[in-house]
């Protein structure tokens, strides 16, 4: 990404960051519309047309073992993951629709909710949007990482909506600050660089597990450890 549009200093970007062109699917073969035809079919054309070292790396298998070692050396290469696709399934342009699943490396932090936004539509009536922080214990603070409205269930809003108006400290239209007491486990998929918090990171693709009842605020992950996670990111985003 960061060698797209580039005008200036191109030279020295082919040197710092070079590409290679890796080639997954096909749609046309000399005069054939491949595009009905399953993923199957497709890929063995594919696999016919081009060296192996231009295709990008697969695997078919119905053993988790062998699926698990393929996943994890993705992610040893420095990819975010892999794309599962359904071998019968035509190809369908501008849509991801249900034959395909991104599978990523999720990892966990437990987190400590500041407030809560009221939800819309079928979660009218619920706090919904979560405000999630990390422990500056130095600053004797909580540190905002981001927002997240994903992996709750009915149960566990009404839940959670009972306990954050017992923790009430102040609200305004659209939110609710609660005592910074409530530790939940958040599954996210990597952090980035935000000018928006304080601490300067954003977590990607936050969705909750769980809370965490057996944990006290003062023992939440800490923004140092956020810290940790992102500098390791970024050296297997540049090893890779």
């Amino acid at each position: 990404m960061r060698r797209f549009g580039r005008k200036l200093d191109v030279d020295a970007m082919r040197q710092a960051l070079p590409l290679s062109v890796f080639f997954f699917d096909v749609l046309r073969r000399d005069a054939e519309n491949l595009t009905e035809r399953p993923a199957r079919d497709r890929l063995e054309a594919l696999a016919g047309a081009l060296p192996k070292p231009l295709v990008i790396p697969r695997i078919v298998t119905a053993d988790p073992a062998a699926a698990e070692a393929f996943f994890k050396d993705a992610i040893r290469r420095g990819h975010e993951g892999v794309v599962a696709k359904a071998l019968d399934a035509p190809y369908e342009a501008g849509r991801r629709g249900a034959s395909w699943l991104k599978v990523k490396r999720a990892q966990t932090l437990d987190l400590v909710v500041l407030a809560a936004e009221w939800g819309h539509g079928r979660r009218k009536g619920w706090l919904s949007n979560l405000h999630l922080s990390a422990r500056d214990p130095l600053a004797g603070r909580f540190v905002m990482l981001g927002k997240t409205f994903k992996g709750l269930t009915d149960e566990l809003l009404a839940w959670q909506t009972q306990a954050l108006l017992e923790r009430e400290v102040g609200r305004d239209e659209y939110t609710v600050y609660v005592r910074p007491e409530l530790v939940v486990e958040i599954a996210f998929d990597g952090l980035q660089a935000s000018p928006h918090y304080p601490g300067g990171l954003a977590l990607r693709f936050a969705r909750v597990k769980r809370y965490r009842p057996d944990k006290r605020a003062e023992q939440a992950d800490t923004i140092d450890a956020v810290r940790a996670i992102y500098a390791a990111q970024t050296r297997d985003e540049a090893a890779g």
